[in-house]
């Protein structure tokens, strides 16, 4: 028997993209131990970084969740997730090894991909 999902591909991404950014955004408002590790990594201002990172991640998490402004909401959760993979999972690379930066950097690494997928998607159906 085969399994037909009755959605594209695209809408399941996208989905699975406002998730995590949701989730994300969301324990960043709610969790303390976030501003200890802002605030670790040399970063200015961690308390206000925080926070616009996370109603970054929040805001463009819904949208693209709900595909809307798509073409908007990329490009800022692309440079958090450079961000996050220069100030936390780099100095893992240096201090530990490339296997653990390559687990530690796993989630990072498959959402840099998505949004790339999606953004491709979104810049592919504008006609000039």
């Amino acid at each position: 028997m085969k399994l037909k999902l009755s959605m594209p591909t695209y809408t399941w991404i996208c989905y699975a993209i406002g998730f995590v950014f949701i989730i994300s955004g969301m324990m960043k408002l709610v969790d303390s131990d976030f501003r200890g590790m802002f605030a670790s990594m040399g970063l200015p201002f961690p308390e206000a970084t925080l926070f616009l990172v996370a109603v970054v991640e929040l805001g463009c998490g819904i949208l693209i969740a709900g595909r809307l402004y798509i073409h908007l909401a990329v490009p800022p959760l692309l440079l958090i997730m450079l961000g996050a993979l220069y100030f936390s999972k780099l100095p893992t690379l240096f201090n530990e090894g490339v296997l653990s930066f390559a687990f530690a950097a796993r989630l990072d690494i498959v959402m840099l991909i998505l949004l790339l997928l999606v953004w491709q998607h979104v810049r592919g159906k504008i006609v000039l």
